[in-house]
Formats: structure tokens, C-alpha cells, sequence
């Protein structure tokens, strides 16, 4: 099989370093940088035990697109700063710019769309990928919805309990999992999330349908569109009337959540670069000078060893 494309979540992965590694990492000036490091670590065990060849790390352009918040005005709003900004760690913020950084002198391509999330990156390269396979590296279980066999096959190798119980979820495992049906187990997947609900992004779901009774719907009639469609067929006998009231008391939420759970494959993503992983970085001298400014002579040596290897 052909070297994958590994598409990077990367606001995912570096709030996850973030919360795993100590604050006490630091940099010579005292700046924090245990992201920095977990999130350059993160792309060095990519590249040496998932064999990318071609690695994308997808940003959030806009972490709370319009187009969603019209839709629902309570997606992710718990998140919002007083600034309007999200909420997020100043120790974190203040490392951001250093992840960049690094990428930009090592030659790691990064990609993003204006009014758009990572997810919707990451979901247009996996849609319009025809070459070779695509994993996705995430800690977010939304990304399970693009998970397909054809025309290329597309896996999420999801990081949510950290790197040593990483699980690569294709159609098979995510239909087992959330007992959906195995065809187009990925869009069967966004239906269950539609209704189950995320409190986390400020997705209310249907009131009284969790998981197990989300996943039992969308299996018993193959999709959201039929779900929704028998609620209205007075011919229709296999809705149970609790279900059936459940439903129609949420018309409002269901009519608009499909646009906030689902990801936009249309989004407009431009990469900085080539996707291949280089051999060796672009920019050695500035590699060397962020190595030493902020404190990463474990962390970037580790990348570039794992990318030097490629080249055998």
C-alpha cells in the first residue's frame, strides 16, 4: 500500500499536549512550551510509526465559523472570552506562535480556509484525496464521520486517551462501536451525533435520545433524512411514540444542526507547501535558533531524526 496522507488536527493535538505535560517545561526566558514539545513529538511519532509521507498539519482559521453560529447561535458560545476570542490558556496562546514557527522552518505543510474549522480542512483534503490512503490524526471523535473505504480508504487514528491507546477507527470499527450500520458508517456516524447531541461545541441533541437510542435509529432506517422523514409518514410504525414526540419537539434544533455537525467538504483549503515530508528541514539555521531559543533540543532532534530516516 501507498505511503498515507496524514492529515494533523492541530488545535486538537497541542490543547491535548497541553493538558498532558507539565506547565513546568519551560524555555530559557520562562516561557512555557510543554505544547510545543508534545505537539512536535506528536508529528515525530507520526512520521516514524505511522510511515507518513505526506503530512498536513490543519489549522482552525476561524475556531467558531459564522455559518454555524447562524445556524445555532449556542455552538460552542460557553467558549466565547469576554474579547470574543475563544477561551483559551494564556500559556497556551503564547505558544501557538512557536508551533508555527517550527513547522514553517521545518517544512511541515499546514493548511487552513478562511471561515472555517480544522475539521472542515481536514474533511475537504480527505474528500478530494485520489491517490493515496488518508489517516487523520485527532482527538476529536467528530473527524469519525469521514471515514470511508473508496475511493481511498480513510482512517482516524483517534488520540482521545493518548498515543499508547490510540485506536484506528475505519467504517468497521466505527460501526462496531457505535453499533451503526457498516455502509457509509461515516454519515451514519454524523446522524447519531446530530441527535445524541455534544454539550461540548453546545450541541443540545434531542432531549431523551442518548447514544445507544441515536445509533438504534439511524440503523432501523439507514439515515438522519429517514429518521427525520418517518416522523412526519402517518404510515410509518416503527417509531415508537416517545421517539416520535421527541422528535417533533426538537424540529427546530434538527433543522439547523446538520449544518453545525457536519463538515464542510466544499471548504476553500489552501496548503502553504508541498504535502511530502522532507528529508531534512527547510530552514536548518532557523531550526537551530528556535532549538535553542526555547529550550526544544530533545523534541526538534527527535523530529528531525525521524524525518532523516525517510531518506533510507
Amino acid at each position: 500500500m501507498s505511503s498515507p496522507l496524514v492529515l494533523m488536527d492541530a488545535a486538537s493535538l497541542y490543547f491535548r499536549a497541553f493538558y498532558a505535560l507539565p506547565e513546568s517545561m519551560t524555555a530559557p526566558d520562562g516561557t512555557p512550551v510543554n505544547a510545543v514539545r508534545g505537539f512536535v513529538d506528536t508529528i515525530a511519532k507520526v512520521i516514524a510509526d505511522r510511515g507518513a509521507g505526506r503530512l498536513v498539519a490543519c489549522l482552525d482559521a476561524d475556531w467558531r465559523p459564522a455559518f454555524r453560529v447562524a445556524a445555532l447561535p449556542s455552538y460552542k458560545a460557553h467558549r466565547v472570552a469576554a474579547e470574543g476570542e475563544e477561551e483559551v490558556p494564556d500559556a497556551l496562546t503564547q505558544q501557538v506562535p512557536i508551533i508555527l514557527d517550527v513547522l514553517d522552518a521545518v517544512g511541515i505543510a499546514t493548511a487552513e480556509a478562511v471561515g472555517y474549522e480544522a475539521d472542515d480542512v481536514i474533511g475537504a483534503l480527505a474528500a478530494r484525496e485520489a491517490a493515496d490512503p488518508v489517516e487523520v490524526i485527532t482527538g476529536d471523535r467528530d473527524l469519525f464521520q469521514v471515514v470511508r473505504e473508496v475511493p481511498t480508504p480513510v482512517r482516524v487514528l483517534y488520540l482521545g486517551r493518548g498515543w499508547a491507546k490510540a485506536e484506528l477507527m475505519g467504517p468497521a470499527e466505527v460501526a462496531a462501536k457505535y453499533g451503526l450500520p457498516l455502509e457509509d458508517a461515516g454519515r451514519a456516524y454524523a446522524g447519531m451525533a446530530v441527535l445524541r447531541g455534544d454539550p461540548s461545541d453546545g450541541l443540545p441533541g434531542v432531549a431523551g435520545i442518548g447514544e445507544k437510542t441515536a445509533a438504534k435509529l439511524i440503523t432501523e432506517f439507514g439515515s438522519l433524512d429517514a429518521v427525520l422523514a418517518a416522523v412526519h409518514d402517518g404510515r410509518d410504525r416503527k417509531l415508537t411514540a416517545r421517539a416520535r414526540t421527541a422528535l417533533l419537539n426538537a424540529q427546530e434544533y434538527l433543522a439547523v444542526a446538520p449544518t453545525v455537525v457536519d463538515v464542510a467538504v466544499d471548504a476553500d483549503v489552501v496548503v502553504d507547501r508541498a504535502d511530502v515530508v522532507p528529508t531534512a528541514p527547510v530552514d536548518p539555521e532557523r531550526v537551530a535558533e528556535l532549538t535553542r531559543r526555547w529550550g526544544l533540543g530533545s523534541s526538534l532532534p527527535r523530529l528531525l531524526s525521524a524525518m532523516e530516516r525517510r531518506a533510507g
